[in-house]
């Protein structure tokens, strides 16, 4: 079945899914794994779907002790951390995006920027059906 068949968001006509309780509990748990690592979770969490695709986009993640060396030209050193800490969070987040869409993930990637103030989640799932 082509794209255009399928729909924009990879569904075939007649197919029903709740994208939007989806993605919204999806952000949510996101936000919540955040808070329970880092102490604090971002301020704005968007997740967008795809057939075989999850990104979640974060805003406002880091925490003021982050913030400050981002000030003194640490940039790197915060990134650095982030991403250790998106690697130790990486089984929690998979089993959050499997246990709520109910497929596998074969991928998970991750990255931060400071300026702006961003990470992204994305999940790779296994093709369903």
């Amino acid at each position: 079945m082509s794209l255009t068949e399928r729909g924009l968001a990879g569904r075939a006509p007649g197919e029903r899914r709740d994208d939007g309780h989806t993605a919204s509990e999806i952000s949510n748990a996101v936000v919540s794994l955040f808070a329970e690592y880092v102490g604090r979770g971002p301020t704005r969490a968007r997740t967008v779907l795809g057939r075989d695709l999850v990104a979640v986009v974060l805003e406002e993640t880091m925490t003021k002790a982050e913030r400050r060396l981002v000030l003194e030209g640490q940039d790197e050193t915060v990134v650095e951390t982030r991403r250790v800490f998106q690697r130790t969070m990486r089984e929690d987040l998979v089993a959050a995006v499997e246990r709520i869409t109910g497929r596998s993930v074969v991928a998970f990637l991750s990255d931060h920027t400071t300026a702006p103030d961003v990470s992204v989640e994305v999940f790779v799932l296994a093709p369903n059906g």
